[in-house]
């Protein structure tokens, strides 16, 4: 959950509890802070997701401080001498993820929510991946999971740990905006998505608000110009000053042809909740409550 939905108070709240907690912040002064501050609350491991499209080179630097490196869209490469993980959505990318040294893999179904590698269900590319890979490598899984009985079946699989998003997205230690969780609790569908990809033309699975509403109705991935200037705007994404994504993000109108992919925080702009991407995955339909992290990792723990 990147973009400040999961910070210091989270990722230390379900590591405490007994399950791996994760930050993620952009820019390597907010991922030292966010590690420093969760350090002040838990002795247990922590980890830091980095985005790649995004990352510049002092990000792995900080991260690097952490427990373990998890990273996301693009070429596997190792950049920390610590654990690290690589998130894949195809059996190619776990391959090259196993040939590049991962020390693990995360492969991510279709089913999950935010920014979406995944183009099948998460247990059938899992089985596949499990059966191309040496047996023994570990892998981990995420996509469906809200419930113990999702992790039972993750673990059954054979997977060594299930990755849950949507349904710490729904904590009371989330960075979630109190009207985005609100309307978390009310949705019962999802949405896959180019619309919000300014900088990063990426697949996201969303749940709908005005700006889907208003440009989504000739083509689900979103109309040809935006995703047009997507692709353009990636070329630059890393290097653009955070005051000037901040500026491009409260610009934001339901029918802006930008539509940068930040999700809506409790201390960001009010107006990403219509014309900013409310993150979910298939979930969101199974989950009816905000709950204490620590809660959950019980609550999910077989």
């Amino acid at each position: 959950m990147g973009g400040g939905l999961s910070r210091h108070e989270l990722a230390a709240a379900v590591s405490e509890a007994g399950g791996l907690g994760t930050i993620a912040v952009g820019g390597a002064a907010a991922i030292r802070r966010e590690l420093a501050a969760a350090r002040r609350l838990t002795g247990r491991p922590l980890a830091v997701n980095v985005l790649l499209p995004l990352a510049r080179r002092d990000w792995f630097e900080a991260a690097a401080e952490a427990d373990v490196v998890v990273t996301f869209w693009g070429r596997p490469r190792r950049r920390t001498a610590g654990t690290w993980l690589h998130q894949c959505g195809s059996l190619a990318e776990a391959r090259a993820a196993h040939a590049a040294g991962a020390d693990a893999i995360v492969v991510q179904g279709v089913e999950a929510g935010g920014h979406v590698r995944g183009t099948t269900p998460a247990l059938e590319l899992f089985e596949r991946v499990a059966g191309a890979l040496p047996a023994g490598y570990p892998l981990l899984l995420a996509g469906g999971i809200a419930t113990r009985e999702d992790v039972v079946r993750a673990l059954d699989a054979g997977a060594v740990a299930a990755v849950a998003g949507t349904r710490f997205l729904l904590s009371e230690e989330s960075r979630a905006h109190p009207e985005y969780r609100r309307r978390l609790l009310a949705a019962e569908r999802t949405l896959l998505t180019e619309l919000f990809g300014a900088g990063w033309p990426a697949t996201h699975r969303v749940i709908a608000n005005a700006a889907t509403e208003r440009q989504l109705g000739g083509d689900p991935r979103g109309p040809r110009l935006n995703r047009a200037l997507n692709r353009v705007l990636a070329l630059g994404a890393r290097y653009v000053p955070a005051s000037l994504q901040g500026r491009m993000a409260r610009a934001q109108t339901p029918g802006s042809r930008l539509l940068t992919p930040l999700g809506p925080t409790d201390d960001g702009p009010a107006n990403l909740l219509d014309a900013g991407a409310l993150y979910a995955g298939e979930t969101v339909a199974r989950i009816d409550a905000v709950r204490p992290a620590a809660a959950l990792v019980r609550t999910l723990t077989p």
